[in-house]
């Protein structure tokens, strides 16, 4: 079987985000990420991913990607959004593009439920939508919300790894039950024996880019619009200071050259990670 996983927007592409600055593609790339790992337990099973972290990739270009891959189903995660401000509005909600086709319908109703057992957040259907990724695509395709980042506490939930790896589980529980997937056989215990040479730890931050930091949000939000004008996407962040970030990239040489470019533009920049 072949499976494709889709992060929802990129770092860089119009998304949603919580009140205090978390991009929906911090989470959806963190829950392909744990559904990826888990999909690697099963007998025959090939995943692909629609997202990366070195560019955002466009819709048409992934659901070509799909379509020529001959992949036996679509998933595309993503988080919910009701305004600009906190608000109750909440809960999980799958979509297809027609209830008509029995299979992908059976899928979105599996995911439905098992997000909303793992999570325990409340259910708000399967329903239909014109989304490109289900409209486009030639398997079954599936669009999942996986709460409100417009709602304190769902947002809240979405920075953990716990949470996201509930909804990475809730996705592979629905492919292995739909499609029949086998579990593979456990290797026999070995006792391990420590390397001769260790090799040295991977990091995985993320390589974040700052272009200002301000005590009040208004002078931030005037420089991330001049920061626009120039050509470069940015947003605000706070933990105390207004931060303005304009980039994450997961290697080092990617946010080098974005420093290179703002600083060649007289902005001040510097990168940093988590």
């Amino acid at each position: 079987m072949k499976f494709m996983l889709d992060a929802g927007h990129g770092y860089n592409t119009a998304g949603k985000r919580t009140i205090d600055g978390m991009r929906e593609y911090e989470f959806t790339r963190k829950v392909a990420a744990f559904a990826r790992d888990l999909l690697t337990s099963y007998q025959n099973v090939t995943v692909y991913f629609a997202h990366s972290d070195e560019r955002d990739v466009p819709l048409q270009e992934r659901t070509n990607t799909a379509n020529r891959l001959n992949v036996d189903a679509y998933v595309s995660i993503h988080a919910n959004a009701y305004g600009s401000t906190w608000n109750d509005a909440n809960g999980i909600e799958t979509y297809v593009y027609t209830t008509n086709h029995q299979e992908t319908y059976q899928l979105a109703q599996k995911v439905q439920n098992n997000m909303v057992s793992l999570t325990g957040l409340r259910s708000r259907g399967v329903k239909t939508a014109s989304f490109h990724v289900l409209r486009e695509t030639n398997m079954p395709a599936i669009l999942v919300e996986c709460g409100f980042m417009t709602n304190r506490n769902e947002a809240g939930l979405m920075r953990t790894e716990d949470f996201q790896r509930k909804c990475a589980l809730a996705i592979v529980n629905a492919l292995a039950a739909q499609y029949n997937l086998t579990k593979k056989a456990a290797p026999p215990p070995s006792t391990p024996k420590p390397p001769s040479n260790p090799a040295p730890s991977v990091r995985s931050d993320l390589f974040k880019v700052q272009a200002g930091a301000f005590s009040e949000k208004s002078n931030a939000d005037a420089h991330v619009k001049k920061l626009k004008s120039d050509g470069f996407e940015a947003f605000v962040s706070t933990d105390g200071l207004y931060k303005v970030q304009a980039g994450a990239f997961s290697e080092r040489k990617n946010a080098e050259a974005l420093v290179a470019r703002l600083k060649a533009k007289g902005y001040q920049a510097f990168i940093f990670t988590d």
